[in-house]
C-alpha cells in the first residue's frame, strides 16, 4: 500500500506541474506564430518559421520601455509603502500595549476579505474630487491599501517569533524606537519582508482594470496597456499581443523563482505564530 502511494505521488506531481506550466508554454508558443496561424484546432502549434520579429514589434510599437518604467514606479512605490506600513503596524500590534489594539488589528485584517475592484467606484469618485485620477497616486494609494492587510498579517506573525529580550537590551543601551525598528527589527524580518515584496509585486504588476479606469493619458499608463496597442476594431496583431504578454510575465516569473524559498519561510512562520 505504501509503495502504491509513492508511485501515485510520482505520477500525480508531474501532471500537476505540467498543468501549472502549460499556460506559460502556450503563451510562449503563440508569441512566435504568424497572425494567420492562430486560426487552427491545435492547442500547441510550434511554427516552422518562428516569428521572433513579434518581440521587436512588441518592444517598439507597443511602447514597452515607457510603460515598463511607469509600472516600475507604481509597483516600486507600492512595495516600499507596503513594507514600511506593515513593519510599523506589526510592531505596534505585537510590541506596544494599548487599548483596542486587538480591535484595530482585526479591522485591518478584514481588508484581506475585500476584493480590490470592489473599491473601484468609490475610489474613482474620491480621486476625482481630489484631482488625482490621472496620476501615479491613483494606483499607488489603492494598491497599497489592498496590500497592507496581508502584509500586516505576515509581519505580525513573524514579529511574534522574535524574542523581546533583543529590544529590552537595546532600550537599556539607550536606543530609540526608530533605531530599534529599522536597525534591529527590520533586518531580522528578511523572510517576511521578501514575502510581502513578492506578493505585492504579483498583485500590482499585471493589474489592468483599475489602471484602465483611472488612467487616460499616455504619460502614466502601465505595462498591461501595451497589449491594447495591438488590438484594432477590425483586426489585431495577435503575435505581438502574445509577445507583450510573454515579456510582461517574465519579471514576475523570475522574482517568484528567485525568492520562492523565502516566501515559503515567511508564510509558514506567519501562519504558525500569527
Amino acid at each position: 500500500m505504501e509503495k502504491f502511494k509513492k508511485i501515485s505521488i510520482y505520477i500525480l506531481l508531474p501532471i500537476v506541474a505540467l498543468a501549472q506550466l502549460f499556460p506559460l508554454i502556450w503563451l510562449a508558443d503563440f508569441s512566435l506564430l504568424k497572425s494567420g496561424d492562430f486560426f487552427s484546432s491545435a492547442i500547441l502549434k510550434w511554427p516552422s518559421d518562428p516569428q521572433w520579429h513579434n518581440y521587436f514589434v512588441a518592444w517598439t510599437d507597443g511602447k514597452v520601455p515607457h510603460y515598463l518604467m511607469n509600472s516600475l514606479i507604481v509597483t516600486g512605490s507600492t512595495i516600499i509603502l507596503t513594507v514600511l506600513l506593515s513593519l510599523t503596524l506589526g510592531y505596534a500590534f505585537t510590541r506596544m500595549r494599548w487599548k483596542l489594539s486587538g480591535f484595530f488589528l482585526m479591522i485591518i485584517l478584514l481588508g484581506m476579505m475585500i476584493p480590490i475592484h470592489a473599491t473601484l467606484l468609490p475610489n474613482f469618485m474620491v480621486f476625482g474630487k481630489l484631482g488625482i485620477t490621472d496620476s501615479y497616486l491613483a494606483l499607488i494609494i489603492p494598491y497599497t491599501a489592498i496590500s497592507v492587510p496581508f502584509g500586516t498579517f505576515i509581519m505580525t506573525g513573524f514579529l511574534q517569533s522574535i524574542p523581546d529580550a533583543l529590544e529590552e537590551s537595546a532600550v537599556m543601551d539607550g536606543a530609540g524606537i526608530y533605531r530599534i525598528i529599522f536597525q534591529m527589527i527590520f533586518p531580522l524580518t528578511k523572510a517576511a519582508s521578501v514575502t510581502i515584496v513578492v506578493t505585492t509585486f504579483l498583485s500590482c504588476w499585471n493589474e489592468f482594470i483599475m489602471a484602465a479606469t483611472y488612467l487616460s493619458s499616455e504619460s502614466f499608463k502601465t505595462l498591461p496597456f501595451a497589449v491594447m496597442n495591438f488590438a484594432g476594431q477590425y483586426a489585431s496583431d495577435y503575435g505581438a499581443q502574445f509577445a507583450v504578454m510573454t515579456l510582461t510575465s517574465i519579471p514576475a516569473l523570475l522574482i517568484f523563482i528567485i525568492f520562492s524559498e523565502q516566501i515559503t519561510k515567511g508564510v509558514t512562520i506567519g501562519a504558525v505564530k500569527g
